[in-house]
């Protein structure tokens, strides 16, 4: 738990040094939702928890790759197969919304060259999200909790906290903290299967660059601008998922149901129990 205490404290300097700059680009962007603020956010965030963990791994002696994210798969093929899955899931769920009448597309609110430029600039945002929540979470203090109380213990717990923390989101209500929840459990079966945090992220990513870019709904219960069309979500909260988005309607957790069910399969287990192995790489992994 000393070295928990640790990389806590080392976050919390971090972060207020990160809090401190990040008020000079305020001074220059003055909307807090803009997708240029959140890729600075975001990508400052991510470093925060990154540099920590540099630290931790040179004082346990063990390479960064140990907590997740090897730099030799970056965007490779586990994160485009999470992207795949990511944009399918979020596709399929909006497509179900549409066919019970809960979902409009509306007319598109970007036009040429500007379609293409904002989902680059998006896409570069959600990645960040992706690698600073999916580390944040199941990163280095999966890997640490886990060697004392047990990989799904320590999973669950991180995952109520990830939940808790979205209830703080503006829109963001008991069904879509729940949704959180369930995915976080999610991504925390692909990291015990794969042993790497490569196919969360992109599957992480993909969804929300789909929810709120592509289809163009609330993400977490944040409406961004800068979105392909003018859609509209309308129906019952437990169809759409009302202002948290699609993501706390109740197809989202039966779709969630059936792609943890395929990916267990899918992915079968590895034979090595992780006790006190790294949590991301255990040694039937291979490492590229």
């Amino acid at each position: 738990m000393a070295r928990l205490a640790l990389f806590l404290a080392l976050v919390a300097v971090l972060w207020t040094i990160k809090n401190i700059l990040l008020e000079q680009f305020h001074a220059l962007i003055m909307d807090r939702s803009s997708p240029y603020f959140l890729l600075i956010e975001e990508s400052a965030e991510f470093a925060v928890v990154y540099a920590a963990s540099l630290v931790l791994s040179r004082l346990e002696r063990v390479p960064p790759r140990t907590y997740g994210l090897p730099l030799n798969r970056a965007l490779g093929k586990l994160f485009w197969q999470g992207a795949a899955i990511g944009l399918c899931e979020i596709s399929l769920l909006v497509g179900l919304i549409f066919a019970f009448g809960g979902y409009s597309a509306g007319s598109l609110a970007l036009h040429g060259p500007r379609i293409l430029y904002w989902a680059l600039v998006w896409g570069a945002v959600f990645l960040f999200v992706a690698l600073f929540e999916e580390f944040a979470f199941r990163g280095y203090l999966l890997h640490t909790l886990a060697q004392s109380i047990g990989f799904w213990p320590a999973a669950i717990i991180l995952a109520l906290g990830f939940g808790i923390l979205h209830r703080f989101n503006q829109g963001e209500n008991l069904a879509g903290v729940a949704g959180v929840i369930a995915i976080a459990l999610v991504f925390a079966l692909t990291l015990r299967r794969t042993g790497t945090l490569w196919l969360a992220v992109g599957w992480h990513a993909a969804y929300d660059f789909g929810e709120t870019f592509l289809f163009s709904v609330p993400d977490s219960g944040g409406m961004f601008s800068h979105h392909l069309s003018n859609a509209t979500l309308q129906g019952p909260i437990w169809l759409t998922g009302g202002t948290v988005g699609p993501e706390g309607s109740i197809f989202g957790f039966l779709l969630m149901g059936v792609l943890a069910l395929l990916f267990h399969f899918l992915y079968p287990s590895q034979t090595a129990a992780l006790g006190s192995a790294p949590v991301a790489a255990p040694p039937s992994a291979s490492v590229d």
